[in-house]
């Protein structure tokens, strides 16, 4: 379960990928969002976690998105 401010910054990269055909930098979803910079790289982690992104640390304006919706229940794996 995402909280609002994932939800907001999931969103923002979503729409900024259809739009302008890139991803958003930290930057500018600093901007977007009024938070800090280290505030947002707090929520681009949990993003990450919930495998909504791809995104490391190491190279913060790298952001991959992989579902541009909010799960309804999490993805279980099962070995087979």
């Amino acid at each position: 379960m995402l909280t609002n401010i994932e939800r907001k910054v999931l969103r923002i990269i979503a729409n900024f990928s259809v739009g302008r055909r890139r991803t958003p930098t930290i930057d500018e979803l600093c901007v977007k969002t009024g938070r800090s910079r280290s505030g947002m790289m707090e929520v681009l982690e949990a993003l990450a976690r919930e495998e909504s992104i791809k995104w490391e640390r190491s190279r913060p304006n790298d952001i991959t998105l992989l579902e541009a919706w909010e799960r309804k229940e999490p993805i279980r794996w099962q070995a087979r």
